[in-house]
């Protein structure tokens, strides 16, 4: 089939409903479609629900090898090895052993028991946000709030003492957004990263812990376990996987709360509501745009298209989740719908492990924000606000709110 380049690029379009509309345009042409991205990579984007999901489940629709990460030709073997040897990037039968030995460990006891100390971080962030924006002053709730709050709880979760934080999360930030780094600044903070968290691995072999990974190094299964690259591998997945993503699943809620001040006070009237708001926000706008990318491994018809072996697929879960066979007048945020099952945390095999934790994170978050600031209101014009040109976060560069 000949190439067919959209008219718009979702993925470089600053403004939200900007965004969502080019998107929603690639989907009214087809749901299965040959489109060139923003960095000049052919791909087959999926914008159907139920395309999307069967895409997430094909036999011959595979992840490969992994190693498909920013400033790979800088990257030596042995980091590349340190980096690569998790879930997201394998395949069956590996897959298969990976997440059996990683779901031994990330129980949904230990992230339930996360909760008191993710309230405990919430409301001291809370009272900084408090104070920064006393008398009216414009706080930027990104920065002050939806970055600092997962990045704390996955260090809980690692059990990172609090004297190492500071250089842990800075090494993260640059290692979680290494594209937007040269290439020295990515492998230095990723060299660094690793060499802690191997640091880390060996101490909690020595004197383990009830932190996840402490349950990593000691989770053993029929005589298996996970080996040293898996383990840096794993954690270092969890800060890719779980930081902007969460950042971003509980600022966008904010933002599209505030953007909808009659669902607002039906959340503040009805708290109770909270679990199945976030669904919703999670199917109305969700923190990431497509999944990571898939290739073919044999030709595979979707959607009535035939798409040949060796092709990149992405599945794009924001029009997906607004596929309107799917879901009665998706483009309407309604936080009284009744849960439906969305695609904005993947489907299948690979369908986000964290993905309990990211809800108990936003509905604490959320909840904590509503109560705390009853007169919340953005402090710029809602078309200021502009997202990040990227292919997979779909995420704000700024939220600058009011709180007093």
């Amino acid at each position: 089939m000949a190439e067919s380049p959209p008219v718009t690029s979702p993925f470089v379009e600053a403004a939200p409903a900007v965004r969502h509309a080019a998107f929603a345009e690639l989907a009214a042409a087809g749901p299965v479609q040959r489109v060139t991205l923003f960095t000049g990579v052919p791909v087959w984007l999926i914008t159907g629900y139920a395309e999307a999901r069967e895409a997430l489940t094909h036999p011959d629709i595979i992840k490969g090898s992994g190693g498909d990460g920013p400033h790979r030709d800088a990257v030596s073997a042995e980091l590349a090895a340190a980096i690569d040897h998790h879930l997201l990037g394998a395949d069956p039968p590996d897959h298969t052993r990976l997440r059996r030995l990683v779901s031994a460990a990330f129980t949904r006891r230990r992230i339930d028991g996360l909760e008191p100390g993710i309230r405990l971080i919430v409301d001291g962030l809370l009272d900084d946000v408090s104070l920064a924006g006393k008398h009216g002053a414009p706080v930027d709730l990104l920065a002050a709030f939806g970055y600092p709050l997962p990045l704390t709880v996955i260090s809980e979760l690692l059990g990172v003492p609090a004297d190492r934080r500071h250089d842990f999360q800075e090494w993260t930030k640059v290692a979680i957004n290494g594209s937007v780094h040269s290439a020295e600044t990515f492998v230095a903070a990723a060299t660094s990263l690793i060499a802690y968290i191997r640091e880390l691995i060996a101490q909690k072999r020595a004197d383990p812990s009830d932190d996840l990974l402490s349950g990593l190094v000691a989770v053993r299964e029929d005589g298996d376990r996970l080996s040293e690259d898996e383990l840096t591998s794993m954690v270092f997945l969890l800060l890719v996987a779980g930081y902007e993503t969460t950042t971003h699943l509980i600022c966008g809620g904010m933002q599209t709360l505030l953007a909808h001040p009659d669902q607002l006070d039906l959340v503040r009237a009805e708290p109770d509501r909270l679990p199945a708001v976030v669904e919703e926000l999670l199917r109305w706008n969700g923190s990431a745009q497509v999944t990571i990318p898939y290739r073919t491994a044999a030709p595979v018809r979707i959607g009535g298209i035939t798409i040949p072996a060796g092709e990149v697929v992405l599945p794009a879960l924001l029009p997906a989740n607004r596929d309107p066979r799917r879901f009665p007048d998706p483009e309407r945020l309604d936080v009284t719908r009744q849960p439906a099952s969305h695609l904005a945390f993947g489907h299948g095999i690979h369908h986000c492990l964290g993905a309990p934790l990211a809800r108990l994170e936003a509905r604490i978050a959320l909840g904590a924000l509503i109560d705390r600031f009853p007169k919340m209101r953005l402090a710029v014009p809602p078309e200021e606000l502009t997202l990040q040109a990227s292919l997979l976060i779909n995420g704000l560069t700024t939220l600058p709110v009011a709180v007093d």
